[in-house]
């Protein structure tokens, strides 16, 4: 049994995904005694006809068996709409703007950890439960705090960078604790019927529908010219949204220079053109020591001191040591103390000391 850090009997509402990560967080909060139930977030139904599988509805048939085998209540949530305005929504407008959204790291703030959460309390739960690989722990002045998970190939704490105070205070995260492996483990002393199922891979609960096919459902292409930091025309691309800086295939434009590819550089909106070069450190526009973050989110602190954290700029990269510093309008200056690749507005910067998380925000102009 493991430690989830109540030290109390509490009301808890797990977000059952259909997978084993949630599934196994459920089985330990009932193994605890505390007062559990379940709920099924319906985001996303695919009823457009974009290619891909969604499988919601084998998703909720196997939450449904997850908690009939605990023995707790379950409820399958309706929150299409809320999903739809604050997460597809975002994810078009931010694509036509020409950044790179993260729907995934939204979708905790908004979704898992909003909606779903005003839901569970206004319902009477205290808590809301997950199967993230992060742990959560109270600090000495009664604050939450996040952390990375103990399981370093499968720590999802960079997708809660962007939790409020309020949100870490009613998480409960008892599979960050765990290896993978050891979750499997507990599933199967639990007989679960989902302690083989493969983890889902995709777009937050969209399934296995590609992006660019996503996108172009909503988003109409709009050729134009493919060129080298020079200005020469090497090409043609099919749309600005179906591409991201660092991209090294699916561009179309092959290099001169053997065992070398072309890498997207930068875009030009104003002129349509997607521009391509070397990945080298002096390849304009590719490589940065310092950008912009807005939209923050701090969890535990303001960022009103000027310091050194460790800064992660995507999901899987390296938490690189970067100087953090307030400036006006609300936003930090970043300024890493090695240059950080392919960084584009609209992704989301995770900032941790050490293990904690403190916060994140949305990369917003890079020099």
């Amino acid at each position: 049994m493991r430690n989830v850090h109540l030290t109390r009997m509490a009301k808890v509402f797990v977000g059952l995904s259909g997978g084993v990560d949630s599934a196994v967080a459920a089985a330990l909060l009932v193994e605890q005694g505390h007062e559990v139930a379940a709920g099924y977030m319906k985001n996303w139904i695919n009823d457009e006809g974009i290619p891909g599988d969604c499988p919601w509805e084998q998703d909720i048939e196997d939450a449904r068996a997850v908690s009939k085998k605990l023995g707790i209540e379950f409820r399958v949530i309706d929150l299409i709409d809320s999903y739809r305005d604050r997460i597809v929504e975002y994810l078009i407008e931010g694509y036509r703007a020409g950044i790179t959204p993260n729907p995934d790291v939204w979708c905790n703030r908004e979704m898992k950890f909003g909606v779903f959460l005003d839901y569970a309390i206004s319902q009477g739960f205290e808590h809301v439960a997950t199967g993230h690989y992060a742990r959560r722990r109270t600090l000495p002045d009664g604050s939450g705090a996040i952390l990375r998970g103990a399981d370093p190939n499968k720590d999802q704490s960079y997708f809660l960078s962007l939790m409020t105070q309020r949100q870490a205070m009613h998480a409960l995260l008892p599979t960050g604790e765990m290896l993978k492996p050891e979750v499997r483990e507990v599933a199967r002393r639990f007989d679960l019927p989902v302690s083989e199922k493969k983890d889902s891979q995709g777009i937050c609960f969209l399934g296995q529908v590609k992006m660019s096919d996503f996108l172009r459902h909503y988003v109409a292409d709009t050729p134009g010219e493919i060129v080298d930091t020079s200005g020469k025309v090497l090409g043609e691309h099919r749309g600005l949204h179906l591409y991201t800086l660092g991209q090294r295939k699916g561009h179309g434009v092959a290099s001169p220079r053997s065992g070398m590819a072309y890498v997207v550089v930068g875009k030009d909106a104003t002129r349509n053109r997607l521009i391509v070069g070397w990945d080298t450190l002096e390849s304009e526009g590719l490589y940065t020591l310092e950008c912009t973050v807005g939209t923050l989110s701090a969890i535990n602190e303001p960022f009103e001191t000027k310091r050194l954290i460790d800064a992660q700029p995507r999901y899987r990269a390296k938490a690189e040591p970067a100087v953090i510093e307030l400036i006006e309008g609300g936003k930090v200056r970043l300024k890493f103390q090695r240059p950080q690749r392919a960084i584009s507005p609209g992704q989301i910067c995770a900032f941790y000391d050490g293990g904690r998380m403190l916060g994140g925000g949305v990369f917003e102009t890079v020099a």
